[in-house]
């Protein structure tokens, strides 16, 4: 493991941004985050990598992703999965949840069976974990997913669910108003996988009630949820109105308005707001025809939509472009870098990443001015 330092950068910290910082990286860890350009004599001895005045923040976690650059778990093999890493590493991604759509309980064994192998082996960005979008989400609330996919709630179907992922299951988005979900919602705390209220139709007080039994993070804030207005506050305005309800937000400016996104901010706090890209398998694939969850889609008006009824499919964004879309939309950088790493890390006990800090992993993304990425490190590895 090659120990270095990471000279003539801007260091993002939680909370500010140190000019003509250095990283001192040991053992796949940051040894020292060193302010102001101040080198100890040990760290004037080390090989030295320019950082050419960029941005250093850390690694990009994205925890709701379907695929990337034509690649994706509904492909249905290690490959697919070990691709995908390689690709999402590429532009900024250290860790991710490879998300799977609604599916029939025995299709989502199969898949996960033949997809569990690839933990382990994957070169670029890390795999935290499986992310289950359904199948216990609401028929009402059904969003892209197909309907006929959409499961009642059963336990013993999601331990099935549990043992052919070989327990790599992270996050579980479910509807917290369904008939039996109790169940389902402890057995996800017993197992530290996150339960995550998305696709859901619950009211306002439904919402609490799931809240209460454990499920404080949302899907997708605002989308394929039950809206708020002033009689009805539904799910919506559930996570808008508890500050301690953490939430995914889309941010590409078009599943949820700029200003709104910018709003959250001054009602909930940054550490509970967590960027996600919901990306589908042809982002960033370079010819079509362009395939997700087995039906083609288009792009148009900044969006992935199936090209059959128009209905929004998901988004074509990237953690980069999210980062850089929080900005313009009145974050700060360190707020954007929370919202695109650390947080996501916490919410899924990956305690020494998303940050940039003395005893970190040395998972570091830098950004030239226009807050592209400009070179990758992961576990202090050049990618």
């Amino acid at each position: 493991m090659p120990e270095f330092l990471l000279a003539n950068i801007c260091a993002v910290t939680p909370d500010d941004t140190l000019q003509n910082a250095a990283l001192w990286i040991k053992d796949g860890k940051i040894f020292r985050l060193l302010p102001d350009g101040e080198l100890p004599p040990q760290a004037q001895q080390l090989p030295r990598t320019d950082g050419k005045g960029a941005f250093a923040v850390p690694g990009f976690i994205d925890l709701h992703i379907h695929g990337y650059a034509g690649h994706g778990p509904e492909q249905g093999t290690p490959e697919a999965l070990w691709a995908m890493s390689e690709e999402l590493a590429k532009h900024g991604v250290a860790a991710f949840c490879p998300t799977l759509y609604c599916g029939k309980p025995r299709e989502m064994e199969t898949l996960l069976k033949n997809l569990a192998p690839a933990f382990g082996k994957e070169k670029g960005a890390r795999i935290i974990g499986f992310h289950l979008e359904g199948p216990f989400i609401s028929p009402k609330k059904p969003g892209v997913m197909k309907p006929e996919d959409i499961s009642p709630t059963e336990l013993d179907a999601f331990k099935r669910l549990y043992e052919a992922a070989d327990g790599k299951i992270a996050a579980m988005t479910l509807a917290p108003e369904l008939p039996g979900i109790e169940a389902v919602i402890t057995f996800c705390k017993e197992h530290g996988i996150l339960p995550q209220a998305g696709h859901t139709n619950a009211t306002y007080d439904e919402f609490l009630l799931g809240a209460a039994r454990g499920v404080t993070h949302a899907t997708h804030l605002f989308n394929a949820m039950s809206p708020f207005n002033q009689r009805a506050p539904g799910a919506s305005g559930a996570v808008l109105m508890h500050p301690g309800i953490s939430c995914e937000i889309i941010a590409d400016g078009v599943h949820v308005h700029p200003d709104i996104v910018s709003f959250l901010r001054t009602v909930k706090p940054v550490e509970n707001i967590v960027v996600v890209t919901d990306a589908l398998l042809p982002t960033g694939q370079q010819s079509g025809p362009f395939i997700a969850n087995g039906e083609e889609v288009v792009f148009e008006g900044g969006v992935w939509r199936r090209k059959a009824d128009g209905v929004i499919a998901g988004s074509a964004l990237t953690m980069a472009r999210g980062l850089k879309n929080l900005l313009d939309f009145g974050y700060t950088l360190p707020q954007a870098a929370r919202c695109t790493s650390s947080n996501a890390a916490r919410l899924t006990g990956l305690t020494h990443r998303g940050r940039i800090e003395d005893g970190a992993e040395a998972d570091i993304t830098l950004l030239n001015k226009d807050f592209q990425p400009q070179a990758v490190f992961i576990g202090g590895e050049q990618i």
